[in-house]
């Protein structure tokens, strides 16, 4: 990508259209069902695995990409998922952004062999376990305990809205712990690396959710888990900061799921202006159908235009301070551009936008938790804000 016109390269449009086509013939024809049933398909996880959209951002020892990969590609692989399904485009976001990342990020080499060759392969995923019961953007008010008794961490508390957590091919969750008390008086926080199946550890029934329907995502709680010492995840005392830096990332990658969600409104509004017929024309006729098309047309490039421009800003190692910038402007656009989106289109489809039998319907719902998950809107334009000086609490 140019970092002058963050125009993707012929090999990122390249791979965009194989991941398309892969869309369109695995994840389109079942998404409706799946979305009904509330079915996550596991099988799509590996075959997004096989076409190596897990592994984009692992070094070719783990099973990932190496060279031929980076961030961009990430985000248009995350962005096509996501034109067809929201629900399949946040499996994959998590699978690397929140399942991945951190261990390649901050894990040992024996970590990183044990765990990421599976991930990597879409035969396993993994959890990022944050948010709490009463620690959401507050993620320093975290209550969740790790006590380290005769080389073992004891691992007691509660966490809430983890996705990738409780399928039958998670294979573990990190979760950020307080790990005692720092010199000035503040918990210090740590993350520690709980397999599945570890006694103790409980993925509670899966959420019933407004949308994300075939996304997996659970409660999770803690009685005296028990996993080696070794299992601490980067340095001790260091865990809010690392969740904080994957965050940054992910924002960028919600941005693009965002970026798919605004480009299947804009398709399914176009097709259907111009099929649907009043008064003997279609109703792409009359401006204001036409200008609500408009608004999704300009939605989706100004979108798609700060999503790459922070992608870009990634793979090139820009100062972290701009990244961060940038991130949170893509992310705050691109995901209430993806809002508004879905009620123009819904409006555009009138009576049948609100029938479960078109798609439209679907995409309405998932986008509102576009504007809450990885950071709500009020924390993007607080660190917005942040970032030009001003001492906003």
């Amino acid at each position: 990508m140019s970092m002058s016109s963050f125009e993707l390269s012929s090999e990122h449009e390249t791979f965009r259209k194989s991941v398309r086509e892969f869309a369109l013939a695995e994840i389109a024809p079942h998404a409706a069902r799946w979305d009904k049933e509330h079915h996550f398909p596991t099988d799509v996880v590996a075959q997004m695995g096989e076409l190596g959209l897990m592994g984009l951002n692992a070094p070719e020892e783990y099973g990932g990409m190496g060279d031929d990969g980076d961030f961009t590609s990430l985000c248009v692989a995350i962005e096509e998922i996501g034109r067809v399904d929201q629900s399949m485009g946040i499996t994959l976001e998590a699978a690397v952004g929140l399942g991945i990342n951190p261990i390649l990020t901050f894990g040992t080499e024996d970590q990183k062999r044990r765990w990421l060759p599976d991930l990597v392969a879409g035969r396993s995923l993994a959890g990022f376990g944050l948010t709490e019961p009463g620690a959401g953007s507050d993620a320093g008010a975290t209550r969740t305990k790790a006590d380290l008794v005769d080389g073992q961490w004891i691992v007691n508390g509660a966490k809430q809205f983890i996705t990738n957590s409780g399928s039958s091919i998670t294979s573990l969750v990190t979760v950020t712990a307080r790990t005692g008390t720092k010199d000035d008086g503040r918990a210090e926080v740590s993350t520690i690396i709980v397999p599945s199946g570890t006694p103790g550890f409980t993925a509670e029934p899966a959420y019933d959710k407004l949308g994300w329907h075939a996304s997996d995502t659970h409660p999770l709680t803690f009685v005296d888990a028990c996993v080696p010492e070794d299992h601490l995840l980067g340095q001790r005392g260091r865990g809010f900061a690392q969740f904080l830096a994957t965050l940054d990332d992910g924002r960028v990658a919600i941005a693009a799921l965002a970026v798919g969600c605004v480009q299947a409104c804009l398709d399914m509004s176009v097709e259907y202006a111009g099929q649907r017929t009043t008064f003997g024309r279609p109703i792409g006729a009359k401006q204001g159908v036409a200008f609500q098309v408009a608004d999704l047309e300009v939605m989706l490039e100004a979108s798609r235009m700060l999503t790459y421009k922070a992608a870009a800003m990634k793979d090139a190692g820009r100062p972290m301070k701009e990244f961060k910038q940038a991130a949170a402007i893509a992310k705050l656009y691109a995901t209430e551009s993806a809002v508004s989106a879905t009620r123009i289109a819904t409006q555009i489809f009138g009576g049948y936008g609100f029938m479960e039998e078109y798609p439209v319907t679907r995409f309405y719902r998932d986008a509102k938790v576009l504007e809450i998950g990885e950071g709500t809107s009020e924390v993007q334009r607080m660190l917005i804000a942040r970032g030009r000086g001003l001492p906003v609490e």
